[in-house]
C-alpha cells in the first residue's frame, strides 16, 4: 500500500525539514481534489485530476492508491470516465493516508 523506500528515499533526498513541508503541501493539494472527487466529480476533467494524482500518490510511496488512480486516468483517457470506480479510488486514498499517518513514525529509518 505505501511504499516506504520511496518514502524514505524522498526524505533522504530533500532532508527532514523540506520532507515534512512537502508531506503537508501534498496532503493539502491532494485534499482539495479528493474532496471534489467526493462532492462534485468532473467527468470531463476526471483524467487530469487522476493524472495529478497518481503523480502525487508515487512521489510520496502512495504506491496501491497512485494503481487506482492509472487505471481511472487509462479509463478517462478512453472515453470511459463515467466507468471510474470514483468510490475504490477514494477509500483507497483514504486508507493509505491513515497507514502512511500512522506507520510514518516508525517507517522512516533516522
Amino acid at each position: 500500500m505505501i511504499d516506504w523506500a520511496q518514502v524514505n528515499t524522498l526524505r533522504d533526498d530533500v532532508g527532514k525539514d523540506e520532507f515534512e513541508e512537502i508531506v503537508e503541501i501534498f496532503i493539502d493539494e491532494v485534499e482539495d481534489v479528493i474532496e471534489r472527487l467526493r462532492t462534485t466529480p468532473d467527468l470531463k476533467t476526471l483524467g487530469d485530476d487522476l493524472h495529478f494524482l497518481k503523480g502525487s500518490a508515487l512521489n510520496l510511496g502512495f504506491s496501491t492508491f497512485s494503481e487506482h488512480c492509472q487505471r481511472g486516468e487509462a479509463n478517462s483517457a478512453a472515453g470511459r470516465a463515467d466507468q471510474v470506480d470514483i468510490p475504490a479510488l477514494l477509500m483507497a486514498y483514504d486508507a493509505s493516508k491513515g497507514k502512511f499517518i500512522a506507520e510514518l513514525p516508525s517507517a522512516l529509518n533516522e
